[in-house]
C-alpha cells in the first residue's frame, strides 16, 4: 500500500496536530474498512499517533517554561502575546513580534502594523536574528529553556525556505520563456498540493502582479504560450480558493481581464479553470459586483454556448454565483443568456444546473419577457412530465408561476397541458412544498382566467 504522503519526512517537524489528525482518521478507517490491510499501515497509524502525542507534551512543556518567563525584559516580548517571543520576525514597519501571533494578525485580513497603525507596504516576515541570539542568552543566564525555532510549528507549515523558494520562483515569472515555464508548473503544482503556499500570496501584495506578468507582456510572436497561460491560470485559481486571497486577487486590476481572455482564447482547461476562479472569487459580494461590472459575464456566456462539456459544469456555477447580485442579472440578460440557457436545456446538457439559473433569472421581468417569447412555456411543461428530478420540477414550476403572473397569454398552453395530462395538479398534490404553491398558484389563475371568460 502506498504512503499518503503526510509522514515521509519526521512527522514531528513542521505539521499541524489538525493534519496528524486527519491522517489518523484516514489510517484508521483503512485498517477498519479494508479486510487486506497490510502491517505498514498500522505503523503508519502507530507513527502518526505517537507524532500527535509528542505535539501534545511539547505544546504543554512549552506552556510551563514559558510562565517561568513572565518578568523577562520587555523588550524580549510579543506586543500582541506580552509573553516571551519564540521566533522574533521583523514587520515591514520595523517593529518585532512573535511570529505566530503577527501571522494571525496578517491572516485576519489586517494590512497594518499593530504597534505603530502604519500601512504595511508588504507582509514579508524577517527573522530578527540579534533579538533571537539576546532572548536565547538571557534564557541561558536565567537557567530557562526556549524551543528552538527550527521545530517551532507553524500554523500555516511554511518554513523560511519556503519562503525563499517562492520568492525565486516569482522572480522567474519574469526570466526567460523556459524557466516561466517551469516556475509556472512549479507555482501550479505547490498550490494544488499546498494551502500554506496558497496563502504565501497574500503576504506579499506583489506577489499576484509577478505571477501574471507573462501574460499580461504577451511578447511571444505567436501569442500567449498556451502551456504557460494554462499554469498561470489554474496558479490562480488555486491561490483563490484561499478565503482570505478572495478580494486581494479580484482587486489586483490585471486579474479579472486576463480571466476573460483566458476564457476567450486558452486551451479548454484553461478556459474552465478560468470559469472556476470567476467562480470561486464571487463568493463575495463585493466581487460579484467587481466581474459584473468589468464585464466577464459576456464571455462566460459566450463559452456555455461554444458548450464543451468539459467547461459547462463551471461556467453554468459561475453564472449563477454572479446572477445572484440583482445588477448582474440585468447584465447577464443583456448579454443573451436566456437564449443560449434555453437552447442547452432543449437539447438536454446539464438541465439541473442552467434550470437552477434559470429560475433565478424569473426575478428580472426582461428574463421572463424573452422566456415567454422563445418556447420556454411547453419546454419546461414537457421536463414537469417526464423528469424524475423533484428539484428540476420545483424550479420549472416557479418559473412558470413567474410567466403566467407577467403574460396571461401563455395561461392557454398551461390550460391546455392540464386538461391534457393533469401535470400542474399532479404537481399540486405530490411536489415539493414550494412546487406545490407554485403549482397551485397557476391553478388559482386559470379558474380566474375561466370564470372571466364565462362572465364575459
Amino acid at each position: 500500500m502506498a504512503k499518503t504522503g503526510v509522514l515521509d519526512s519526521d512527522p514531528t517537524v513542521m505539521v499541524k496536530p489538525s493534519e496528524l489528525k486527519k491522517e489518523l482518521q484516514k489510517l484508521v478507517k483503512l485498517i477498519v474498512d479494508d479486510e487486506d490491510y497490510c502491517t505498514e499501515t498500522i505503523d503508519q497509524a502507530n507513527e502518526t499517533l505517537h507524532a500527535l502525542k509528542q505535539l501534545k507534551i511539547n505544546k504543554r512543556s512549552l506552556s510551563i517554561k514559558l510562565h517561568e518567563t513572565l518578568r523577562c525584559p520587555e523588550h524580549f516580548k510579543c506586543p500582541l502575546s506580552n509573553d516571551l517571543m519564540r521566533d522574533p520576525v521583523i514587520l515591514a514597519s520595523g517593529q518585532t513580534f512573535d511570529k505566530p501571533y503577527i501571522q494571525r494578525w496578517l491572516k485576519a485580513g489586517n494590512r497594518t502594523c499593530p504597534r505603530t497603525q502604519q500601512v504595511l507596504s508588504h507582509t514579508i516576515l524577517t527573522p530578527n536574528h540579534l533579538i533571537r541570539e539576546m532572548i536565547s542568552q538571557w534564557c541561558k543566564s536565567q537557567g530557562v529553556e526556549v524551543p528552538n525555532p527550527v521545530h517551532y510549528i507553524n500554523e500555516e507549515g511554511i518554513t523560511e525556505a519556503d519562503r525563499v523558494h517562492f520568492l525565486s520562483l516569482l522572480e522567474k515569472m519574469s526570466a526567460t520563456l523556459f524557466e516561466k515555464n517551469e516556475a509556472a508548473k512549479e507555482l501550479r503544482l505547490l498550490t494544488k498540493r499546498m494551502p500554506s503556499f496558497r496563502a504565501l500570496f497574500g503576504e506579499c501584495l506583489d506577489a499576484i502582479p509577478q505571477l501574471l506578468t507573462p501574460l499580461s507582456e504577451n511578447k511571444f510572436p505567436s501569442g500567449i504560450h498556451p502551456n504557460l497561460q494554462e499554469d498561470v491560470i489554474t496558479t490562480l485559481l488555486n491561490i483563490s480558493i484561499h478565503d482570505n486571497n478572495k478580494k486581494l486577487v479580484a482587486e489586483t486590476p490585471m486579474v479579472i481581464p486576463l480571466l476573460m481572455e483566458a476564457l476567450r482564447s486558452g486551451t479548454i482547461e484553461t478556459r474552465s479553470n478560468a470559469a472556476a476562479a470567476l467562480f470561486t472569487l464571487s463568493a463575495l459580494d463585493s466581487n460579484k459586483t467587481l466581474i459584473g461590472k468589468s464585464g466577464a459575464l459576456k464571455p462566460l456566456i459566450d463559452l456555455l454556448e461554444e458548450g464543451h462539456p468539459l467547461t459547462v459544469k463551471d461556467i453554468a456555477s459561475a453564472i449563477f454565483n454572479l446572477c445572484i447580485i440583482h445588477e448582474n442579472k440585468a447584465r447577464a440578460v443583456e448579454d443573451g443568456v436566456v437564449r443560449v440557457i434555453l437552447k442547452k436545456i432543449m437539447d438536454g446538457v446539464h438541465v439541473d444546473e442552467l434550470l437552477a439559473i434559470l429560475v433565478m433569472l424569473s426575478s428580472h421581468h426582461r428574463a421572463v419577457d424573452e422566456m415567454g417569447d422563445l418556447g420556454t412555456v411547453p419546454c419546461l411543461l414537457g421536463i414537469i412530465r417526464e423528469s424524475n428530478c423533484e428539484r428540476n420540477k420545483e424550479n420549472c414550476i416557479a418559473i412558470l408561476h413567474s410567466i403566467c403572473l407577467t403574460d396571461r397569454t401563455k395561461l392557454k398552453a398551461m390550460r391546455e397541458e392540464e386538461n391534457t395530462y393533469g401535470t400542474i395538479s399532479k404537481l399540486a398534490q405530490v411536489g415539493t412544498a414550494r412546487a406545490k404553491r407554485k403549482a397551485n398558484g397557476i391553478l388559482d389563475r386559470l379558474k380566474r382566467a375561466i370564470n372571466i371568460t364565462h362572465t364575459a
